[in-house]
């Protein structure tokens, strides 16, 4: 593989650099492009790669509007968070209170007193988009809906959602003095994507259909795209008089996973319809392009070592990348390695040291760090006097 040394200059405050870099092959000054923009039957849309989180395609992405019962994603993901933790566990019984029994909109018709495990819940909110689960859910987790309301928006902070407010807990209109939850089609992917990474969120989100209570009730999906859309296996719909119809949906094809959200359809038709031709533009338009193996043969560069019992160490990249690369200008695309000129010892064989950046142009595809392979003590006076 060629490569292309470039002179030493500062990288970030952490990192005295040397950028090296590899070029598949090299080519002088390559052009950046812009994410397609696009229009349709929609207030706001966007495709992005779900690996990288590069955008594909867009329209008036970080318009604020009401995401209706998309914002149930999170919901859904501050639950399975704990669960994840080990503070939750599916398994455990809820009691339903006269105030979950009560919700209206889309339901499983809950009453009160009855018992449901947090699973069932949690399928009943992530397949049949049920109002009264959601509401049993955060009372569960947080003692009351306000309390998991302020939970909600404590992770879209932490996610970076920062045109996302939060107001209830499954995305209904709001009652007379009540403020309106508003959020984008970008605040959505990047919910999405951090649901991606539970597995029984992408289980439930590909199911048309369930049973609930014993089996004497059906769970129905309303994504019209389960079943029809190849690859298509998620996520969450919504609709109100004022959001409109949306999705948020996940497709996956040749081992490229997008994520797509369209906010603001004038019909159930439309939603599925524009899902379909944004994602199918996107898959046409891009192909993965596997760049880093992941960890295994050692880089070119040494990284020198102060004060350790060696000199210097191998790197190697910490992770596998693959890239979504626009069809026919794979050969464009850089590597760039930030390395420091040295680390001070001790190192941990695994430490991260550096990144290296995948770039097409201008434009950042993804990046994986760049790791030991090997420790570095700290060395004896006599070996900071030899090296």
């Amino acid at each position: 593989m060629p490569k292309t040394e470039l002179p030493r200059t500062p990288c970030r405050a952490a990192l005295l650099s040397l950028i090296l870099v590899l070029v598949l092959p090299v080519i002088a000054a390559a052009a950046e492009r812009a994410p397609a923009r696009v229009s349709g039957d929609f207030a706001s849309a966007i495709v992005l790669d779900a690996g990288t989180g590069l955008i594909l395609e867009a329209h008036r992405e970080h318009d604020r509007l009401p995401p209706a019962s998309m914002l149930k994603m999170m919901t859904e993901l501050v639950v399975l968070e704990r669960v994840a933790a080990g503070s939750l566990s599916l398994d455990d019984v809820v009691t339903i209170t006269a105030n979950a029994a009560k919700v209206g909109g889309s339901q499983v018709y809950l009453k009160e007193g009855e018992r449901f495990t947090v699973r069932d819940l949690l399928m009943a909110l992530a397949i049949h988009s049920a109002n009264d689960a959601a509401t049993a859910l955060a009372e569960h987790v947080a003692g009351g809906t306000a309390a998991f309301v302020e939970l909600m928006n404590a992770r879209a902070r932490d996610l970076g959602m920062n045109n996302t407010e939060f107001h209830s807990v499954h995305g209904l209109p709001p009652a007379r003095g009540q403020r309106s939850d508003t959020s984008t089609a970008y605040d959505m992917t990047l919910l999405a994507r951090e649901l991606l990474t539970h597995p029984e969120a992408l289980e439930w989100g590909a199911m048309i259909e369930a049973p609930f209570r014993d089996g004497t009730f059906t769970l129905h999906n309303p994504n019209r795209l389960l079943g029809k859309f190849r690859g298509l296996d998620g996520l969450k719909t919504g609709y109100t008089r004022a959001a409109g119809f949306c999705v948020t949906a996940t497709a996956e094809q040749n081992g490229l996973r997008l994520v797509s959200v369209v906010m603001g359809c004038s019909t159930n038709n439309a939603r599925a319809a524009e899902t379909s031709r944004l994602l199918s533009m996107a898959f046409a338009m891009y192909e993965p392009v596997k760049i880093i193996d992941g960890p295994g043969d050692a880089l070119p560069q040494m990284l020198a070592v102060r004060n350790g019992k060696v000199k210097a160490v191998p790197v190697t990249y910490g992770e596998a990348l693959t890239v979504s690369v626009p069809r026919g200008r794979r050969a464009e695309l850089v590597i760039e390695r930030e390395l420091p000129r040295q680390a001070t010892a001790p190192l941990a064989a695994g430490a991260e040291v550096g990144r290296a950046l995948v770039k097409l142009g201008d434009r950042l595809l993804g990046s994986v760090p760049i790791v030991t392979m090997q420790e570095a003590p700290r060395g004896s006076w006599f070996h900071r006097l030899v090296h």
